[in-house]
């Protein structure tokens, strides 16, 4: 049998769980909130752009992935996202896992209270914290961090913990993108009234990726009300446009493609 990759990133997620509460514990995020930080309303940004018939892309920073290995060897998560800012992408997609894509939550933090808009009355890009949570507790942490979004993959959770992490989200006045990968995934997600959703092109149990899961789900979530994603895979601005104009879905999650071709990038000429 195949190794069950996301089986394995949620036990060593749960070992450091049990770790991390203990060294800290709920009631110290709240009685200690950061200075300063400033939150951005993730859903309405996007939801801005569907009005105006605009695209958008948001764009992921991510040092290593279990299905590419290493992508950035001098990683600077503040330098990428001044160059995504540049390049106008719509919002940041933050890897904050840490054992199998290297990240942490302080990226979050460092991009927010360092990077530097080209326009000094303008407000930064909102940030997903993308992570795997499994507890409502890292819900409260990545809103610490100066997350605006989380991620809720629901193959990774049962459906009373979905639930639990989508109603902890929304109290602390966070946008969630509910992400789904099957066509059984889809229909339950709809109940997620409130959220994003997401449409994974890569199946997070084997990391195989394919395009079409986009075109055989989108049917199931047309009439959520919320915007649509297609996550991953997405390699050329062809790819995009195809999407765009099979699904009508405007909005799109990309890593690797952007990140091995930052500055140059003809995917961004979409925005």
């Amino acid at each position: 049998m195949a190794e069950n990759v996301l089986e394995k990133i949620i036990k060593k997620k749960s070992e450091r769980l049990i770790d991390l509460k203990k060294k800290r514990p709920i009631e110290s995020l709240l009685e200690h909130p950061p200075d300063s930080m400033d939150y951005i309303n993730f859903k309405e940004t996007i939801e801005n752009n569907i009005s105006n018939n605009k695209i958008s892309i948001i764009a992921e920073i991510k040092k290593a992935s279990p299905s590419a290995g290493i992508i950035i060897e001098n990683y600077n998560p503040v330098d990428i996202a001044n160059k995504y800012y540049k390049n106008k992408a719509t919002c940041l997609s933050v890897l904050t896992e840490e054992d199998f894509f290297l990240g942490s939550l302080t990226h979050i933090y460092k991009i927010k209270s360092k990077m530097i808009p080209m326009d000094p009355t303008s407000m930064h890009m909102p940030i997903l914290c993308k992570d795997f949570f499994i507890d409502s507790y890292q819900v409260h942490l990545a809103k610490y961090y100066g997350a605006d979004a989380i991620l809720i993959i629901l193959s990774a959770v049962p459906e009373n913990i979905a639930n639990q992490l989508y109603e902890e989200a929304l109290k602390l006045d966070m946008s969630v993108i509910v992400e789904v990968h099957t066509k059984d995934e889809a229909r339950y997600s709809l109940k997620f009234s409130d959220a994003l959703i997401g449409i994974n092109n890569r199946n997070l149990k084997t990391l195989k990726t394919n395009m079409n899961t986009t075109f055989d789900i989108h049917d199931i979530l047309i009439n959520h009300k919320g915007p649509l994603i297609s996550e991953s895979g997405i390699k050329t601005k062809d790819d995009l446009l195809n999407v765009v104009k099979k699904t009508n879905i405007k909005t799109f999650l990309i890593g690797e493609s952007l990140l091995n071709n930052i500055d140059n990038n003809s995917i961004f000429s979409v925005l």
